[in-house]
């Protein structure tokens, strides 16, 4: 994108720009002489972009239109495609939207979406990625097509209508075989006050409060915002009798108080594709600092990765309480200071 960025004709009369799900880097170098307004709905990078002193909203909908639209589409297609159908929907007349994809990541196919929508001005390729861009939009896009589009990450009803998700975050349309298995080792006993890290859209949550009836409070923290907005209102049916708080927050930075129970499916992956087994390591202890002395930490996680040193560190009774299809749940307590 930075690349693009300065070498094209056409960034370099614009003073106006929006970036849809900017992340920090080089390519922001590039746009600082322009009032530069920034999304982004994973709270790490947001955090991040308003520490470069950046404006950045968690979504586009209080947005106006720009001459210039950037964007870095997300891997899952239907998701991918709606973002493209709301960059040129932002694009100002006779504007451009421009976008970068990686090229293990779908970047010839999301070029050829983007030339379906709008046609093509010109693309080129560096550093293992590809950045294509429009024409001047002048209202002769494909007006049908992109009303179909805006459509493809809508909420919508999934298993059987009990939950609501939507196209792009983690299992979006199904219970994902991890968290199948940590709610069918947790105990009926648990009780006190919980967490949820890395909370999605809330099936995981939702299990333990029908499952635990001594549970008497939940706080959901979760990075993306799109699934936190989702479980919040797939757990509102339990909003009666009990606190839920639900918290737009990076696990990473340490949690706001203490608990008696936490539960997690911790993710091992970033905004790229690389696996992060640091990010479940940094969950283990977070949970650790965060639990009660008598608390009790249910995880679960791919079997290969390596977390056992990270538990046995801070925990003085660690223990796999279940494995099948490739994960294992780990109950520990007894956490140390």
């Amino acid at each position: 994108m930075a690349y693009a960025l300065q070498t094209a004709a056409f960034a370099t009369a614009v003073t106006q720009a929006l970036f849809l799900r900017a992340r920090p880097g080089p390519a922001l170098r590039e746009v600082r002489g322009m009032q530069l307004r920034c999304t982004q709905s994973f709270r790490p990078a947001f955090d991040a972009l308003q520490r470069e002193g950046l404006t950045v909203a968690a979504d586009a909908s209080a947005l106006a239109s720009a001459p210039l639209v950037l964007l870095l589409p997300p891997r899952q297609k239907d998701e991918a495609r709606a973002l493209l159908a709301q960059a040129v929907s932002l694009c100002a007349a006779g504007g451009r939207v421009v976008a970068s994809v990686a090229n293990d990541e779908g970047a010839k196919s999301l070029e050829k979406d983007l030339a379906r929508l709008t046609g093509l001005g010109g693309s080129l390729t560096k550093h293992h990625c590809r950045v294509f861009w429009s024409p001047p939009l002048d209202g002769a896009h494909d007006a049908a097509l992109l009303a179909q589009w805006k459509e493809l990450d809508r909420v919508r009803s999934i298993l059987g209508g009990r939950f609501r998700s939507r196209p792009g975050v983690f299992a979006w349309d199904r219970v994902d075989p991890a968290s199948q298995l940590l709610v069918d080792a947790l105990p009926a006993t648990l009780r006190g006050t919980a967490a949820d890290l890395g909370a999605g859209w809330g099936f995981l949550a939702d299990a333990l409060l029908t499952r635990c009836a001594g549970i008497t409070a939940l706080d959901l923290f979760e990075a993306e915002k799109r699934a936190l907005d989702l479980a919040e209102d797939n757990l509102a049916p339990h909003a009666a009798r009990l606190p839920l708080g639900v918290h737009w927050h990076d696990v990473a930075s340490g949690l706001p108080k203490q608990y008696d129970v936490i539960v997690s499916n911790p993710p091992f992956h970033a905004l790229g594709r690389g696996e992060r087994p640091d990010i479940g390591r940094r969950f283990i202890e977070v949970a650790a600092a965060s639990l009660r002395r008598h608390g009790q930490l249910w995880l679960v996680a791919n079997r290969h990765l390596p977390y056992e040193a990270a538990l046995e560190s801070r925990f003085e009774q660690v223990r796999v309480a279940a494995e099948g299809a490739g994960f294992k749940v780990i109950a520990a307590t007894g956490a140390r200071a």
